[in-house]
């Protein structure tokens, strides 16, 4: 595959849309945005050009909060909004016939390792020259939050698998009768991580299922992308952290915080606020 240039970040649903203007402190102590967050990822992955795709009057916000943010910004507006699949299929037009590294916008990553999150997703597709989702082990409470999916392991790497099945939010049960993964702790599932790298024929599978009726998910389309094309899931070596949750915010804020320059800083708050 080749180098991975362009971004897709969807910020048009509902739940979305201040989640990008949220102030927070990066790693680095400074004050951004959550977008300009997203999109210094985008570009410490080799990104040149991101679009983000929003609602219909939040081009300005959006173009404010992304300013500075040393790469190539388009707004893309979903103007009849059809749920989280029409949003990605909006950007079809900016992708072209390129991959490209597709990020959820009520998400931020905090990488275990030098190589930040979408680094390493985009740096196994490249490697593997196909499709590649980030997943995460995850407890089956919160499988009501996120896609999830199951395979193979891929010979020779104990963190790759070869995508098989896709579940839109799967219940317990469902996740029990078709997702289980040999290796993972009872109860566990591989769940999507919000960072995907995708080859330019997930447009088709969309635009196949918005023409079968309703608001398509990106689930059902990646589902048809693995039986079609090999596409493989990676458990990236970080965490996600949801937005949108309860204390979404702050948890996220929290992590960033402690693996940050301001880490000590922030620990004798903490102890301090506990003591009090």
């Amino acid at each position: 595959m080749q180098a991975i240039r362009k971004a897709v970040i969807t910020a048009a649903g509902r739940d979305q849309r201040s989640l990008m203007l949220q102030g927070l402190i990066d790693r680095d102590g400074c004050s951004r945005s959550a977008l300009g967050i997203l999109l210094g990822e985008a570009a410490d992955a080799g990104c040149e050009k991101v679009a983000v795709v929003v609602a219909p009057g939040d081009e300005a916000a959006c173009r404010e909060a992304a300013d500075g943010a040393g790469v190539d910004v388009v707004v893309v507006v979903q103007e009849d909004p059809q749920g989280y699949g029409h949003a990605v299929l909006s950007a079809r037009e900016f992708v072209g016939e390129d991959p490209f590294l597709h990020m959820v916008g009520d998400h931020l990553w905090v990488s275990s390792n030098p190589a930040r999150c979408a680094r390493q997703v985009v740096e196994m597709a490249v490697r593997h020259g196909c499709s590649v989702s980030g997943v995460q082990s995850t407890h089956e409470r919160d499988l009501p939050n996120f896609g999830a999916v199951a395979g193979p392991l891929e010979p020779g790497d104990g963190r790759l698998y070869r995508i098989e099945r896709v579940e839109e939010k799967p219940t317990p049960t469902l996740a029990e009768q078709v997702l289980s993964v040999p290796g993972l702790r009872a109860g566990r599932y591989l769940c999507f991580f919000g960072l995907h790298v995708l080859t330019p024929a997930v447009f088709g599978f969309l635009e196949e299922l918005l023409a079968e009726g309703g608001r398509p998910s990106l689930s059902p389309a990646l589902q048809r992308l693995a039986e079609r094309e090999r596409y493989l899931a990676f458990e990236v070596d970080g965490r996600r952290y949801d937005l949108g949750e309860r204390y979404g915010v702050l948890t996220a804020q929290l992590a960033l915080a402690l693996a940050g320059k301001d880490r000590d800083e922030v620990l004798v708050k903490l102890v301090e606020l506990l003591a009090d």
